[in-house]
């Protein structure tokens, strides 16, 4: 079969279409014909040797290596103990995360069933293979976590703040992966949400729910917003404590991305800040899928890639800017 693989760490051009082994499947898994896979900041971190993190968290990487978690595709074969799923099934999951080992960048990979729901039929492959990452993130920060594992980046298990009707989320990066699904996760549940990203992204937010739009590029945020119970901010970075001060006084901060912030300025301002490493989960996929198949979610596709041109896709993630999330393709 044919994957993507990279034999050392570096640009998309590391990136290989490469003839491969065909998977086998263990216990707990399913072998999945892959039809679409989602492309993830993970993804991009990998290639480029990890470096985003800190030098002695690193893991040790061993060539070569397929990247990719998300993907959506139909089930040809299913282990002995597998109960939930059957051949011919249409699945769609998030694998093997966190972690290196969810190869989704092939047409075929060995899939634990734990981490796979049946694909919502209100989506097709594309639709579905954008979602598990980033859905999971903005679920598991603002609906339900799912389990009690300490952030590996604050060594306390995150607890969501329960979003009711009046309350007041922003969302800063609105119209990326994460950002488009914490708008509308944000808007299911009543609340009053501000979309944060540049002009070309309005009319996208609004359709989505949103209640608000600020461009960032044309107004500082902290100028024109107060009042805010929640911030959900996928893009951090060193300026991510400019948002602060639209909280109100017993605010929460929620960083997708790094970031960080004086714990002495937090306290005064009694804001929380709390993150999460998301997690594989197919039962939460399971619940997520049945609001796609009500209409409640939709799912933005900033571009499509055939799984041979995945550098040309790591190249227009590079450029930014995006409007959801960019797929790629798979053929038999």
């Amino acid at each position: 079969m044919k994957a993507i693989q990279f034999h050392e760490a570096g640009g998309p051009e590391v990136l290989r279409y490469e003839e491969v082994p065909h998977p086998g499947i263990g216990p707990g898994e399913v072998l999945v014909q892959v039809h679409a896979v989602g492309v993830n900041p993970p993804d991009w971190y990998l290639r480029e040797g990890m470096k985003v993190m800190p030098p002695e968290m690193r893991p040790a990487l061993e060539f070569p290596l397929t990247p990719g978690t998300d993907m959506s595709g139909v089930v040809q074969a299913v282990a002995p103990d597998v109960r939930e799923f059957a051949v011919g099934d249409e699945v769609f999951g998030m694998l093997r995360f966190p972690g290196f080992d969810g190869r989704t960048y092939a047409q075929y990979v060995a899939a634990p069933a734990r981490d796979l729901a049946h694909k919502p039929a209100g989506v097709d492959h594309v639709q579905a293979a954008g979602a598990p990452m980033a859905v999971l993130t903005a679920w598991q920060y603002l609906i339900e976590l799912g389990h009690d594992v300490p952030s590996p980046f604050t060594g306390r298990v995150h607890r969501p703040v329960p979003l009711t009707p009046g309350m007041t989320v922003l969302v800063n990066g609105a119209a990326g992966g994460v950002g488009h699904f914490a708008v509308q996760l944000a808007k299911w549940k009543g609340a009053h949400v501000i979309a944060v990203a540049s002009t070309r992204h309005e009319e996208f937010l609004r359709k989505l729910g949103a209640d608000e739009f600020i461009d960032y590029t044309t107004t500082r945020v902290a100028d024109v917003v107060s009042g805010v119970d929640l911030v959900i901010d996928t893009v951090g970075g060193p300026d991510s404590a400019r948002l602060l001060t639209v909280l109100n006084r017993g605010g929460t901060m929620l960083p997708v991305f790094f970031a960080e912030y004086d714990p002495e300025v937090t306290e005064r301002l009694d804001i929380t800040v709390s993150n999460i490493q998301v997690r594989s989960n197919g039962a939460q996929l399971a619940e997520i899928g049945r609001l796609f198949d009500k209409g409640e979610l939709q799912v933005g596709v900033d571009s499509t890639y055939p799984l041979s041109e995945a550098a040309g896709a790591h190249a227009r993630a590079a450029q930014g800017h995006i409007q959801g999330k960019i797929v790629l393709t798979v053929a038999p």
